[in-house]
């Protein structure tokens, strides 16, 4: 008999897939079962609505993330170190979670309509202050331009690594690695030939 922790993780897997290519609002609890070969009432065994479902994998991931984030923001690495460990957590995340990412960046906004998901906005802000804490920490300690707009910077950055989903495929010619090295060059370095 299978496990009942791996059937959940698999139809969560499944949901996940769902959410991410057709959207949380187009997918149907019939869509999650028929991919995953049940009837739509089987589904009920394991959750009781897709919400439960969205929830579980965003919080799930969530948690991991800014858990990573923490560890970054306690290590006693030099501040430009701790800037590069976030890009690279980050595009980490999009290679391993790449589902869960894209549900975040594409559903976010529909989902704070609802009073389940509130802790999304908290994320955000979460994520905004993780951002501007290592920018500030970079400025104060002299290896970051001390004349940058914080928010513009920490839009920037936020807009180019996370919209960064729409289009890396995990398993691709680069490595998240890899475009997570190029961004840094271009963030810290620019693009122009001193």
């Amino acid at each position: 008999m299978p496990d009942e922790g791996s059937r959940r993780d698999e139809l969560l897997a499944i949901a996940a897939r769902l959410f991410a290519d057709k959207g949380f609002k187009n997918t149907t609890v019939r869509d999650i079962a028929d991919a995953a070969g049940i009837l739509s009432g089987s589904l009920y065994h394991h959750f009781d609505s897709k919400e439960s479902m969205v929830d579980e994998i965003l919080r799930t991931f969530q948690e991991e993330l800014f858990g990573q984030y923490d560890e970054i923001l306690a290590s006693g690495d030099d501040p430009l170190t701790q800037l590069e460990q976030a890009v690279l957590v980050s595009f980490d995340a999009i290679d391993r979670h790449h589902d869960e990412v894209a549900i975040f960046q594409n559903d976010a906004a529909y989902l704070l309509t609802f009073d389940r998901f509130s802790y999304l906005a908290y994320r955000n802000r979460q994520s905004r202050e993780v951002w501007l804490t290592l920018l500030r920490r970079g400025i104060d300690a002299g290896v970051l331009r001390d004349d940058l707009d914080l928010e513009l910077t920490y839009r920037f950055i936020r807009d180019t690594v996370w919209v960064a989903v729409a289009w890396y495929r995990p398993g691709g010619r680069r490595t998240q690695t890899e475009i997570a090295q190029q961004y840094l060059s271009i963030l810290l370095e620019g693009i122009h030939h001193a």
